[in-house]
């Protein structure tokens, strides 16, 4: 499948990202929105994307443009940097899809990009280079201030205890290393990798779910914090090395910072109803989150399934204040949380005490996207294929969603959502249920359904 441009930006086979398409889109970029002061450029550590940042930066010289090089940060510390300088930014990275791909995200001086940016740029592409001759500068501090802005808001919330910092090849590794210390608690390092590892957070393998809980035995951790490759979509593991859903963190970080109202997804859990004075629902993606943030106002928080959390005004943290930062933020997800469990008695108590509402997710990797989109679409539109589909999982149909692929409420409470990933060949299912076993079970059956019925 050649290389894709949507909601997480232009996406594709590292082979097929040449620097004649990459060019093309940071031009068309450039023409089509608002890039301030200038352009930050950074990274993840996949193999690729050095040479792909060096691509984009080269080509948005040629525009003119006054280019930073902010190196191998998190994408929310590259959008905290460029957004305080008035720039856009280009992220390469990947997030957590296989290492053999790589991409681009677009950012705004005021953050992502809209569904109508994305258009702009569509239809900008083709446009010969300008030939100009912009500046290159190197930015050291991105990350440094990404830290700190953790630091002064929590002050030495998380003293005394002991977290374990999954590492693996996270770009922001050893900036999670120094959140921790620099919240007073003694950070223990857990799993560096050297070669690309891609960690989806909203589906961790079992393996990796083993690894954890075996590390917070052994090491006798408090919690387990880690983050996806670019550093935008969290993982925080209780003091059995149990992963949190990111709904969840979601719910309890907003709750924490007293937020009046909720964006986030069809798929995200439904206790965000009973948690928050108003929920808006949206389709999968920061975008239309984004979108329905700015359409709220307000005290307003977004948060997204895979544990991405945005932040819509400007809060306090324990000691200090907390400016808004509409991206996907992958660190104030789990700061929140464990300074909030202080007072609760532990993270597994706190997240007990959320409403009794349990989700599960996972994907089928492999399923090219047009077979996906076409069982979602006969399911979604044959009431008997769906009824039968539903009675393989011993359930019947109450009602349907169809606002992002198809989300089906059965009549025992169980929900079951098939969704065609958009930015690789996959089919997710999401899960969810009034008990953690019947979510669990429900979301083991569905997969083993679904891979019956794709043959």
């Amino acid at each position: 499948m050649p290389p894709k441009f949507g909601t997480s930006g232009l996406r594709g086979l590292v082979v097929d990202l040449t620097p004649d398409l990459v060019a093309d889109h940071v031009r068309a970029f450039v023409a089509a929105c608002d890039t301030g002061t200038g352009l930050f450029v950074g990274r993840d550590l996949r193999d690729s994307s050095p040479a792909i940042a060096a691509m984009v930066m080269e080509a948005a010289r040629a525009e003119g443009l006054a280019v930073t090089d902010c190196g191998a940060v998190p994408t929310p510390a590259l959008a905290l940097a460029s957004m305080g300088a008035g720039a856009a930014a280009v992220m390469i990275t990947g997030s957590h899809i296989p290492a053999d791909r790589n991409g681009l995200k677009f950012y705004l001086p005021g953050g992502e990009i809209g569904k109508d940016d994305e258009a702009a740029i569509l239809t900008h592409l083709g446009r010969a280079p300008a030939g100009k001759a912009g500046t290159l500068t190197v930015n050291t501090t991105a990350g440094a201030d990404y830290v700190a802005r953790y630091v002064s808001a929590y002050g030495a919330a998380l003293a005394g205890l002991t977290i374990g910092v999954y590492s693996h090849s996270a770009v922001g590794r050893d900036l999670l290393l120094a959140v921790v210390a620099g919240l007073g608690a003694t950070p223990v390092e857990l799993g560096r990798s050297e070669v690309f590892i891609p960690v989806d957070t909203e589906a961790v393998d079992p393996g990796v779910a083993a690894q954890l809980r075996d590390w917070a035995a052994e090491q006798h951790l408090d919690a387990i914090v880690s983050t996806d490759g670019d550093g935008d979509r969290p993982l925080l593991t209780d003091a059995a090395g149990r992963v949190i859903p990111g709904d969840i963190l979601g719910q309890i970080t907003g709750t924490a910072l007293g937020a009046d109202v909720a964006v986030t997804p069809v798929s995200s859990n439904t206790g965000a109803e009973q948690v928050f004075g108003r929920v808006i629902r949206t389709r999968i993606g920061s975008p239309h989150v984004i979108a329905g943030m700015d359409q709220a106002g307000g005290r307003v928080v977004g948060y997204e399934a895979n544990g991405g959390f945005l932040l819509g005004f400007d809060a306090e943290g324990l000691t200090g204040k907390l400016s808004a930062l509409a991206t996907r933020d992958a660190v104030l997800p789990w700061v929140a949380p464990l300074a909030a469990a202080r007072a609760a008695g532990g993270l597994a108590a706190l997240v007990a005490d959320q409403p009794a509402r349990f989700t599960a997710a996972d994907r089928l990797q492999g399923v090219p996207t047009e077979a996906s989109l076409a069982l979602v679409e006969k399911l979604g539109s044959e009431l008997q294929d769906r009824a039968a589909f539903l009675d393989d999982l011993d359930g019947a149909e109450q009602a349907i969603d169809r606002t992002d692929g198809l989300r089906m409420t059965l009549m025992d409470g169980r929900i079951v959502h098939l969704r065609p990933s958009g930015n690789a060949p996959e089919l997710r299912l999401y899960v969810e249920s009034d008990s953690a076993d019947a979510a669990a079970m429900t979301l083991d059956r569905g997969l083993a359904l679904l891979r019956r019925t794709l043959g």
